[in-house]
């Protein structure tokens, strides 16, 4: 006979980081049907067609690493929970993720032309080196081991994003396009909990390992980050080209890249801090929230509540 079918029951939690982290995301809930994109038009138009472009593609790049977690990431990660409410966040997480995704979709359909979108598209699903490191971190969801995932998962969320996040933060920075902003901040608010959360959970495991097995998984992972950031530096050139901000998103990216280590209990292995990341860019990812009527779409921002995103210190790793 089969064993019981077992109820969540949330009255009973193993581990109250579950139910901080549920609350914090369905408390950030956000749909980009309710910010107002076509307000950014007169902007839009005054960008340069070298600025255009770049503007579509780093959101084509990120359309398709937010669908290789919602469609792939997450359901890897299911596969190795440690309490059912942690299988609900990461049911949370995935759907987040499918919103983001569909955001670009958004953005696409408010600023390019049917032609335009279709030539993004198209660049995104033959790009050589953005194809590379989606597939490289697919292919840790389906044939790693369970903390090799979330290493793959926390890389994904705290760095390899960020190389897109640059160029939206930067017109942010400069008071342009705002409600994209608006929404990539969203985004990145999101990110923020994910990166949070999983790397946690990776602690929990990496923890249990011996000191010889916790050797062995850190040589891993630094090799991977050298391996991504590789990659990201030839991505970056590709994006980038018709700028001269490759070196500052670099920059960026290596800063990230120290967090997502800090994320998973490691030491940064980048010499980049926030004083070497353009202060712009630093502006418009720390500028707050503008208010936003949910229901009458007054306002030029978004805000669901007073929620900031989660930092480190919000969890208690010991």
């Amino acid at each position: 006979m089969a064993d019981n079918y077992i109820a969540i029951n949330w009255n009973a939690i193993e581990d109250q980081i579950d139910k901080a982290t549920w609350e914090k995301l369905t408390e950030q809930f956000w749909l980009d049907t309710r910010i107002p994109l076509s307000n950014d038009l007169d902007d839009w138009r005054s960008l340069t067609p070298d600025e255009q472009w770049v503007v579509g593609h780093v959101f084509g790049g990120l359309t398709l690493l937010d669908t290789l977690q919602s469609q792939d990431g997450m359901a890897s990660l299911r596969q190795n929970i440690r309490t059912q409410q942690e299988e609900a966040v990461l049911n949370n997480i995935q759907f987040m993720e499918s919103v983001h995704a569909k955001s670009y979709s958004s953005i696409f359909s408010t600023l390019n032309t049917p032609t335009e979108i279709d030539e993004i598209f198209d660049w995104t699903n033959a790009n050589e080196h953005l194809q590379y490191k989606a597939n490289r971190i697919n292919g840790i969801y389906h044939e790693g081991t369970p903390l090799q995932k979330k290493i793959a998962s926390v890389f994904l969320e705290t760095f390899l994003f960020y190389s897109g996040f640059f160029t939206p933060l930067y017109y942010l920075g400069n008071n342009k396009l705002t409600n994209v902003a608006e929404i990539i901040k969203l985004i990145i608010r999101d990110e923020s909990v994910h990166g949070t959360y999983i790397g946690y959970k990776f602690q929990l495991g990496f923890n249990e390992l011996s000191v010889a097995e916790q050797d062995d998984l850190r040589n891993w992972m630094y090799d991977l980050l050298y391996e991504l950031y590789a990659n990201e530096e030839a991505y970056t050139n590709d994006v980038y080209e018709k700028t001269t901000w490759t070196d500052e998103v670099l920059t960026f990216l290596r800063y990230n890249a120290n967090k997502a280590l800090m994320n998973l209990g490691q030491e940064p292995l980048f010499p980049d801090t926030a004083a070497d990341v353009n202060p712009i860019v630093m502006n418009g990812i720390s500028t707050s929230t503008a208010n936003h009527d949910f229901f009458s779409q007054v306002g030029n921002g978004y805000r669901i509540g007073q929620v900031e995103a989660m930092g480190n210190d919000d969890y208690n790793f010991d």
